[in-house]
């Protein structure tokens, strides 16, 4: 190789070097080396500290009121309505007439069954003499012992029809008095399906009238068979309904189903709610929470801490602050009362969780805190 061509390829290598150099050393616009990328500015955040605290345990449950006592009065026997006394929404004492039915026909039963008692009562005294005068003739050999049984089996059968008639004259006699149709309880006349004139027949027609008793009122509830260990008879219940907003009402649970539905895996609860001021209606749907115990040293957060809540696995992430930075730590989430949450694992006393700003958090952070 020539003496040209060797100094030729030293001024490339040359080059090369150089131009590694100026990479190495970039400048600014105005000459100067650049300054390196800054770190991400501290995230502003508000932090709660986590201390021991009282946890009332609850089971959420929902369900619709109904009054305690409900009756739908219909008519025993077939007739024709003659007067009805009261009007929806009536306040009624147990007893109160609501209407009456005709009886011309029950009245026409009476007399017939009166006249079949008279008639069998005739009957009975006759084999009652003709009984008295068969022991009498056998007693001078002049009735056999065949005739004196015929003459006590006569007197028997007569009695007996008796007995009948007497039974048939008191179920006319019951019939007329229940063709006034009268209220089962205390209450209030919640449906009217009947007018004077109309036509009702016996027990299997419609309901005529139907009476509520709203100071007492019954809520039925689901509870999930898991939580069955926790029931009690007895225990609180609390609920809310749209109809009151704001308001929370009280009831008491009192039965308890002893079998759980296969279906769905849940058992009936029901709990009666007292209602003497009648403001609650039958059919408001509520929403509410039976109370099962209280606990003392839980560890509690406020819902806000959480950044993800998985309420199925039990599981959260939040973001414990130590020093000037913050750190993602996952937790197990327990029971929910109101905005706290129970911490059962992950988390000790004292720590400073991030409950505000942590959306603009990562693991690592630099924090500044706002609030403690």
């Amino acid at each position: 190789m020539s003496r040209k061509t060797n100094n030729a390829l030293v001024a490339i290598v040359l080059a090369l070097v150089a131009g590694l150099s100026l990479a190495g050393c970039s400048r600014s616009s105005d000459g100067e080396a650049a300054v390196p990328a800054a770190e991400k500015p501290p995230v502003a955040v508000d932090t709660v500290t986590v201390t021991p605290g009282e946890l009332t345990d609850s089971i959420a449950v929902t369900g619709t009121l109904q009054p305690k006592l409900a009756a739908d009065v219909k008519a025993e026997f077939t007739a024709m309505v003659e007067e009805v006394y009261v009007t929806e929404w009536a306040r009624v004492g147990k007893g109160t007439p609501l209407a009456r039915l005709d009886t011309r026909d029950s009245s026409t039963a009476i007399e017939a069954a009166r006249a079949l008692v008279a008639q069998a009562e005739v009957a009975e005294t006759r084999a009652q003499r003709e009984l008295e005068r068969a022991e009498k003739l056998k007693q001078v050999g002049l009735m056999t012992e065949q005739g004196l049984d015929d003459a006590r089996t006569a007197r028997e059968a007569a009695a007996a029809t008796t007995a009948a008639s007497q039974a048939q004259l008191q179920a006319a006699e019951t019939s007329l008095t229940r063709a006034v149709l009268r209220a089962p309880f205390d209450g209030v006349v919640s449906f009217r399906g009947v007018n004077p004139g109309d036509r009702v027949e016996s027990m299997g027609g419609p309901t005529l009238f139907r009476v509520v008793d709203t100071r007492l009122l019954e809520l039925v509830v689901s509870v999930p068979s898991m939580r069955l260990a926790s029931l009690a008879v007895g225990q609180r219940l609390e609920f809310a309904c749209d109809a009151f907003p704001g308001r929370s009402f009280t009831g008491e649970v009192k039965f308890i189903n002893p079998e759980v539905d296969p279906a769905t895996r849940s058992v009936k609860v029901s709990a009666l709610v007292p209602n003497p001021s009648e403001e609650l209606r039958g059919g408001l749907f509520v929403t509410g929470r039976i109370l099962t115990g209280t606990r003392t040293g839980v560890l509690l957060l406020p819902r806000a801490a959480l950044s993800s809540w998985d309420v199925e696995a039990q599981s959260a992430e939040v973001f414990v602050v130590a020093g000037e930075r913050a750190s993602r730590r996952a937790v197990s989430t327990g029971a929910l009362a109101g905005d706290a949450i129970e911490v059962r694992s992950g988390l000790a006393q004292g720590d400073r969780v991030v409950i505000r700003g942590g959306f603009n958090l990562k693991d690592g952070d630099r924090v500044l805190l706002a609030a403690s």
